[in-house]
């Protein structure tokens, strides 16, 4: 009794693997065939490497430091930094310029807390600026304390795209930058 029982088992198990066999892919319901066309049409956007996160680390502790050459070094040369007011800075000597500016005459110490990175590859742009590519997105509070005596705390998203060459090429900045001019405008 034990062998028929086993024997039995065997085609059944043999028959169910085997029961679907000479009916071509797309036969059903077409879960397979569309299932199979959605694995090879990249997602919109997908999650990559954290190594870009290094980027924006740099990129604060080199604010912070007052490290100039280091905050520029990750920049492209013909990169765009702009703020969500509309301004904008371009090219890796205005970045520059403009930073070592700050560091000297207007802020006196600056430190950022609580950083979040999330580093994103945007395979199929949006409708908008976004533009294909690495991005790293950024979330991040600051702490400031001017020249003049003036602190001022906050806090800012940054989103910067990386070129072929692993360099940051724009990047922009989400802040309200009317606390900031009110802190370092000169009295009257």
């Amino acid at each position: 009794m034990r062998k028929i029982f086993i024997g039995i088992t065997c085609s059944m198990m043999l028959f169910a693997c085997n029961s679907k066999s000479g009916q071509p892919e797309s036969a059903g319901t077409g879960d397979t065939l569309s299932a199979k066309s959605e694995a090879k049409t990249p997602p919109q956007a997908e999650l990559v490497d954290m190594k870009y996160a290094d980027a924006g680390k740099k990129l604060l502790a080199s604010i912070s430091a007052g490290d100039i050459d280091g905050l520029v070094s990750i920049f492209a040369d013909n990169a765009v930094y702009q703020w969500s007011s509309g301004d904008s800075l371009t090219g890796k000597d205005a970045i520059k310029k403009y930073w070592a500016d700050r560091r000297t005459n207007v802020i006196d110490s600056i430190s950022f807390a609580n950083d979040i990175w999330l580093p994103i590859k945007v395979n199929k742009p949006q409708k908008g600026p976004d533009a294909p590519g690495i991005w790293l997105l950024g979330w991040f509070q600051f702490d400031t304390k001017y020249k003049n005596g003036k602190k001022l705390m906050g806090w800012v998203h940054q989103d910067m795209h990386f070129n072929a060459d692993g360099k940051v090429d724009r990047s922009i900045q989400y802040i309200d930058r009317a606390p900031i001019n009110a802190a370092t405008a000169a009295k009257k």
